[in-house]
């Protein structure tokens, strides 16, 4: 990974519709000599996919949450059902196995504190290797850069 593709890299992380000519202007390559560069990352699988940032305050999702979730069982099959049913929610825009006192972290959106209560107490709290639930409500987020 040399200075240039670390560039290509930052820019398109900002902006994944730059186009080749853009792009290649502001790392100083020829257009060609980008492209054979932006499809290298890509097949190596560096670029994984581009992607829309949305604004789910217009979607009517714009009510956000981190849940810290402890699991009952420490079992291999216990996270792996679990990481299957969160991973047909809806709701769960993220799911990240961690370490500390509880196994998962996850990012939920949807439309307001009542269908959070939903998610919450009906498809979450019923999971049967769910043995805590700690959530923190996002107020604001100052900064996000996420894609």
């Amino acid at each position: 990974m040399d200075q240039i593709n670390e560039k290509i890299l930052r820019l398109l992380s900002v902006d994944g519709r730059l186009s080749n000519i853009e792009l290649a202007d502001r790392v100083g390559l020829s257009a060609s000599a980008c492209l054979r560069r932006v499809q290298d990352l890509e097949r190596r699988g560096v670029i994984k996919g581009y992607r829309a940032v949305l604004d789910r305050d217009q979607m009517g999702a714009g009510f956000v949450a981190y849940i810290a979730v402890g699991l009952s069982d420490h079992s291999k099959a216990s996270q792996e059902a679990f990481e299957r049913s969160i991973g047909r929610a809806d709701e769960v825009r993220e799911c990240h196995n961690i370490t500390g006192t509880v196994e998962y972290l996850l990012r939920i959106e949807c439309a307001d504190l009542p269908s959070y209560k939903h998610f919450h107490t009906e498809i979450l709290g019923v999971l049967p290797q769910v043995n805590s639930i700690t959530s923190y409500i996002v107020m604001g987020s100052p900064k996000d850069e996420r894609a």
